[in-house]
């Protein structure tokens, strides 16, 4: 395949998966679809650290549409367009990473809620895990059915930030062969 030709497929498949996680993080801030939560500061730590709106959002969006640019034919579609589309994708594998650990670590120490009268942190450093054990899911009264939001949207932002990291550093890889080799742009008559 042309690298101009792969680019193109990369940065497309971006474009969603950038989406997808930005809508996650936003979603976040407001467990049960509700705003009093997050007015009152009964946000999860984890959400704070935005990992899917500037990790797995603007830091992959950004290297999609610049990968996106170097694809077509002109200017941009040149080696050096593909030795820049390296470095955007390398900003791209940091905010796929980003993402990656701050989803991680909010599924590890589980979501924020209120356990009889107290707002805490439940299922941190518990053993074992909270999230092979539904049965200790009842300890969060509320917000209502916290658990299963959080693991939901947490997991979506892991497995988003895992695609996202594989096509950037794929892109990285097809960059180098286009920065070497040419992107084999078609300039026969059109």
């Amino acid at each position: 395949m042309c690298t101009g030709k792969c680019s193109r497929c990369i940065a497309v498949a971006l474009y969603p998966l950038a989406v997808i996680s930005i809508i996650c993080n936003i979603v976040l801030f407001f467990p049960g679809g509700d705003i009093k939560y997050a007015k009152d500061g009964h946000i999860t730590e984890e959400v704070k650290y935005m990992g899917g709106l500037i990790g797995g959002g603007l830091m992959v969006l950004l290297p999609a549409l610049n990968i996106h640019l170097t694809a077509k034919q002109g200017c941009c579609g040149n080696r050096c367009g593909m030795f820049l589309s390296i470095a955007f994708a390398a900003v791209g594998v940091a905010g796929a990473l980003y993402s990656f650990i701050v989803a991680l670590l909010g599924l590890q120490n589980g979501p924020l809620c209120q356990v009889f009268l107290i707002w805490e942190t439940p299922f941190k450093d518990s053993e074992p895990s909270y999230l092979t054990n539904s049965k200790w899911w009842v300890r969060c009264t509320q917000p209502k059915d916290i658990v299963q939001f959080h693991v939901g949207l947490f997991s979506t932002l892991l497995a988003t930030s895992c695609l996202q990291l594989i096509l950037c550093a794929v892109q990285m890889i097809n960059g180098l062969f286009g920065c070497l080799c040419g992107t084999c742009n078609n300039n026969g008559p059109l």
